[in-house]
C-alpha cells in the first residue's frame, strides 16, 4: 500500500514502517558517534528495564543506554501490530527496528507488549527480566496513556487536559495552517482531576517498582527515573496548575516515597524534569504547540536546542552515572529543563509571545521546525524515503 501521512486534530493516524525505522537508526548512530571515547562508559547501567520504551524519551533511554552503554533492556510498552492494509503505531516499528539494531551488536533486547498497567503484563516482564538479566539495574518509568484500567477494581480512569478552577483562554497555533488563534479550555471537574492523576500520577510507578522488589529483581543500588515538565507561567494555567499538573505533582512526591522502598537496597528514585519537547502527547496540548514553535526558534538561534536523545544522552552520561552526587534541585528534582528555562530564552520567548496577534501567521517561531519534528516521530518527511513505493505495512 502507498502510506501517507494522516492528521486529524493534531493527532497522526498513520506510521511509515521504513520512515520510523530511519528515525530509529539516525538516533542510534547519533549516540555512537559520540560514545565512542565516552569515559563514563563502564558507570552506565548493563541492565535496564523501560516503561514506555517505544517512542519519545523512553526510546531514547533505551538508545542511549544500550549503545552508549551497552546495556541489555527491555521495553514495555503498548501498540498495535500493522495488517496488511493499515500501519502499526510508530512504537512498534521504532521497537522492531531498535531490536534488529541491537542484534547486530550481540546486545540483550526485548520487548513485552501489553497493558503495563495491569498484573498480567507486571508477571511477564518479572519471567523475562528472570530469563534475560536475573536483575535490572535502572527502570525507566515513560508511560504516556490516556486511560487506565485499575489492576485491582477493574474500574477504568480518563486523564483530561484541562485547567482547574475557570475557563482558560490564551493564544494557540493551527499547526496545519501557521495560523494563530485564541482557545478556550473548560475546567476539570472534579472527578476528571482525580482519574487524571489516577492515570498520570505516580500510583503505577509505585506499584511497579514494589512488584519488581518483592521479586527480588532489582540490583543492588539500582535506580529507577521518571520524567516530568514544568514549563513557563504562559503555560501553567492548562499544563503545571492544571489535571496534568497535578498528576505531575503525584509523580514528583512518588520519588521520595521510593526513595524509602529502594532504601534496603541502597537505590534512589529521581524525577528528571525535561525540556519541551514534540511527542505524540504533547503536540495535542493546547497553547505548548505554540510555545514550541517560539521556544524551538530561540533555542535554535542560540544553540541550545535539544531532541529527545540529546536530552537522554545528557541526562545518563552527565548527570545520572557520573560518579559524582547526582545533582538536584530544592525538591529532589532533576532539571534538564535548565537551558530552556534560562532568563535569556524565556525573556526572548516571551517578547515574541507578546508580539503575536490572534488571526496573524506565525511568523517569529520554528513552525517548521515543530513539524518536521511531528513528521519525524511517525516516519514522515525524510529525503532518503520514497513515499510513492508501494510498502508492505507489515515489514520495516
Amino acid at each position: 500500500m502507498i502510506i501517507t501521512s494522516k492528521i486529524l486534530h493534531n493527532v497522526s493516524l498513520t506510521a511509515h514502517p521504513q520512515g520510523c525505522a530511519r528515525h530509529t537508526l539516525d538516533q542510534i548512530d547519533w549516540v555512537r558517534s559520540l560514545s565512542q571515547h565516552l569515559p563514563s562508559a563502564s558507570l552506565l547501567p548493563k541492565r535496564v528495564l523501560v516503561l514506555g520504551g517505544s517512542t519519545g524519551y523512553g526510546l531514547s533511554s533505551r538508545i542511549v543506554t544500550a549503545f552508549a552503554g551497552h546495556a541489555a533492556t527491555l521495553n514495555v510498552s503498548f501498540e498495535r501490530e500493522p495488517s496488511e492494509n493499515k500501519t502499526a503505531t510508530p512504537g512498534w516499528y521504532n521497537t522492531l527496528a531498535f531490536e534488529q539494531e541491537a542484534a547486530k551488536e550481540g546486545l540483550v533486547a526485548a520487548s513485552v507488549f501489553g497493558d503495563a498497567f495491569s498484573q498480567e503484563i507486571k508477571a511477564r516482564v518479572a519471567s523475562r527480566i528472570k530469563d534475560l538479566m536475573g536483575q535490572v539495574d535502572l527502570v525507566v518509568y515513560s508511560l504516556a496513556s490516556p486511560m487506565r484500567t485499575d489492576p485491582f477494581t477493574g474500574e477504568v480512569y480518563r486523564s483530561v487536559l484541562k485547567p482547574i478552577g475557570q475557563p482558560y483562554t490564551a493564544l494557540s497555533v493551527d499547526t496545519s495552517t501557521g495560523i494563530v488563534h485564541s482557545v478556550t479550555v473548560e475546567p476539570a471537574e472534579r472527578k476528571q482531576i482525580d482519574d487524571t492523576v489516577k492515570v498520570m500520577g505516580g500510583e503505577d510507578w509505585r506499584l511497579w517498582i514494589s512488584y519488581l522488589l518483592e521479586q527480588g529483581l532489582l540490583a543492588r543500588g539500582a535506580m529507577t527515573v521518571s520524567y516530568t515538565y514544568i514549563g513557563p507561567q504562559v503555560t501553567y494555567p492548562v499544563y503545571r496548575e492544571g489535571t496534568i499538573g497535578k498528576a505531575k505533582e503525584d509523580l514528583e512526591h512518588s520519588a521520595a516515597v521510593l526513595d524509602g522502598y529502594l532504601a534496603a537496597i541502597g537505590g534512589k528514585a529521581y524525577v528528571s524534569v525535561n525540556k519541551a519537547l514534540v511527542t505524540r502527547a504533547s503536540a495535542v496540548i493546547p497553547v505548548v504547540p505554540l510555545y514550541m514553535a517560539i521556544l524551538y526558534r530561540v533555542m535554535k538561534d542560540l544553540g541550545l536546542h535539544e531532541q529527545c536523545t540529546e536530552q537522554m544522552y545528557r541526562l545518563f552520561t552527565g548527570k545520572l552515572y557520573t560518579g559524582q552526587p547526582v545533582p538536584v534541585d530544592s525538591e529532589n528534582r532533576i532539571r534538564l529543563d535548565d537551558w530552556e528555562m534560562r532568563a535569556d530564552v524565556q525573556r526572548e520567548v516571551m517578547e515574541r509571545w507578546n508580539s503575536l496577534e490572534e488571526g496573524a501567521l506565525l511568523t517569529c517561531g520554528d513552525l517548521e521546525g515543530f513539524r518536521c519534528e511531528y513528521d519525524h516521530i511517525h516516519g514522515f518527511g525524510f529525503d532518503s524515503i520514497d513515499y510513492l513505493a508501494d510498502v508492505d505495512p507489515r515489514m520495516v
